[in-house]
C-alpha cells in the first residue's frame, strides 16, 4: 500500500492506494493556518489509517519546494514558513516520503492518461491561482520542475500585472462577483478567454507543447470558453509557434492525489499503465 497526501489551501486529503492504483481509503481534514497545528491534525487523522503497512508515500505541496532536503519553501494560499515536510511526515507515517509540487503531480496524472497520443504535455491549472507542469514522455520535466506560469508578468490595460491576478478564479470573482460555476453570460466568458489567452501564449511559445490540458476550478468549465479561447490564441499563431490542441482535465478533482500515486510507482521502478 502507498500513502498519498494532497495538502490544499483549505483541505488536506490522506489516501491509501493499493499497488495496482486502487484508492482504498481516504481521510480529509481542514488545513490549519499554522504548520505546527497541521502536524497535530495530520497525526490525529493518520490514526484512521495507521493500521495499513505503507511501503512509501508522496506528499503534494502547494508551492516551492527544496527536493534535495525535502523542505517546503513557499506556498500559494498558505502562510506557513519554510518547513521540513518530508521528514515530519516520515516521522508520523513511518515510511519513506517524497514531496512534490501539487500542480506537477496533477500534470503527471493527466499526461499519463493521454501518453499514447502525446509525449510533450503542458498542464495548466486555473483555480484560485494559476500554475503549470511540463510532462515529457510521462516524466515531470526536471528543467521545468519549478516553473510557476501564473507568476508571468503582463502588460494589462496599461498596468504590469501577474497572469494569475488577471485570469485566475480569484481574479474572476473579484472582477465579476461570480464563481466560474455561476457564469452564464457568454460575453463574460469571452473576456475570461482573452485573459487566459494572453498568458497561455507565453507558455506555448517557450514550451512548444503537443497538447495543453486545462485543470482546476476554472478549467473544469472549459466547454464554456473553449471556442473563444481557441480563437483568441489563433490570433497569436505563427509558422514557428502553432497553437496545439487543448483538452479539459479528465480527473480535475482527483488529479493531484492520483499524481502522488504515479510518482511513487515511478520512483519504485514499476510502470502503472
Amino acid at each position: 500500500m502507498y500513502l498519498c497526501v494532497d495538502i490544499g489551501g483549505t483541505k488536506t486529503l490522506l489516501a491509501a492506494f493499493t499497488d495496482e492504483g486502487e484508492l482504498s481509503k481516504e481521510v480529509r481534514f481542514e488545513t490549519p493556518k499554522v504548520y505546527k497545528d497541521f502536524l497535530e491534525q495530520f497525526k490525529i487523522n493518520f490514526e484512521q489509517i495507521a493500521d495499513i503497512d505503507f511501503k512509501a508515500g508522496v506528499v503534494a505541496v502547494p508551492g516551492r519546494i527544496d527536493r534535495y532536503h525535502g523542505r517546503a519553501l513557499g506556498y500559494g494560499n498558505l502562510k506557513w514558513g519554510p518547513a521540513s515536510v518530508e521528514q515530519d511526515i516520515e516521522s508520523i507515517s513511518k515510511c519513506p516520503i517524497t514531496i512534490e509540487n501539487d500542480a506537477k503531480l496533477a500534470g503527471l496524472s493527466e499526461a499519463l492518461l493521454i501518453k499514447n497520443e502525446f509525449n510533450r504535455v503542458l498542464y495548466v491549472t486555473i483555480s484560485t491561482g494559476i500554475s503549470d507542469a511540463v510532462i515529457i514522455n510521462g516524466i515531470i520535466d526536471p528543467a521545468m520542475a519549478d516553473s510557476e506560469g501564473g507568476q508571468i508578468w503582463l502588460d494589462y490595460h496599461g498596468k504590469k500585472m501577474q497572469w494569475e491576478d488577471i485570469a485566475s478564479g480569484r481574479s474572476i470573482v473579484k472582477k465579476y462577483g461570480l464563481r466560474a460555476s455561476e457564469i452564464k453570460d457568454q460575453k463574460i466568458w469571452q473576456e475570461i478567454a482573452d485573459d487566459i489567452a494572453i498568458g497561455l501564449i507565453n507558455l506555448i511559445v517557450i514550451i512548444q507543447p503537443q497538447v495543453i490540458v486545462l485543470g482546476g476550478g476554472v478549467g473544469a468549465h472549459y466547454d464554456s470558453f473553449a471556442e473563444p479561447l481557441n480563437k483568441a490564441l489563433q490570433k497569436y499563431a505563427t509558422p514557428l509557434t502553432p497553437i496545439p490542441p487543448i483538452k479539459q482535465a479528465k480527473k480535475a478533482e482527483e488529479a493531484v492525489i492520483y499524481g502522488c500515486y504515479e510518482l511513487i510507482k515511478q520512483k519504485y521502478g514499476q510502470s502503472t499503465k
